[in-house]
């Protein structure tokens, strides 16, 4: 976890952000995750051991879940988010370079056509894991 460029998320800290528990318990998934199955290989390996993790911990989730888009009121496509866990976050896997705004904006869309307002970017590239959650 990385409190340095996040020092609201450090242990202790009185800063209220929405989601917080949640958020904390998927990172924590994650580098569990990135401990045990290792780094850089297909986003799918990663997106179905979240799903084993979430199961194991009886955690609500979505894998897939359609959303359509629409653009003037009228259905263009559909967005399908990787996962949704605890019905409120959405969690996007990636094994890229790192982690841009590229992959930010695109969270930004995910949240606006979701109506939710907390998604988790989590890159399983390197040995170490990164990961930045968004807010809408």
């Amino acid at each position: 976890m990385n409190t340095d460029t996040y020092p609201d998320l450090k242990r202790g800290s009185d800063t209220k952000l929405i989601l917080r528990d949640e958020t904390h318990k998927i990172i924590g998934f994650a580098f569990e995750i990135l401990n045990e199955v290792g780094r850089g290989l297909n986003e799918k390996v990663y997106e179905n051991s979240l799903t084993v993790l979430f199961k194991a911990n009886n955690i609500t989730f979505d894998q897939q879940r359609r959303f359509p888009v629409c653009f003037r009121k009228v259905e263009v496509g559909e967005f399908i988010p990787d996962l949704i866990a605890f019905g409120s976050v959405i969690v996007d896997r990636k094994v890229i370079d790192q982690i841009t705004g590229h992959e930010r904006g695109q969270m930004m869309n995910y949240l606006r056509i979701t109506k939710l307002r907390v998604g988790l970017i989590l890159n399983f590239r390197h040995a170490r894991l990164e990961w930045e959650r968004v807010v809408l």
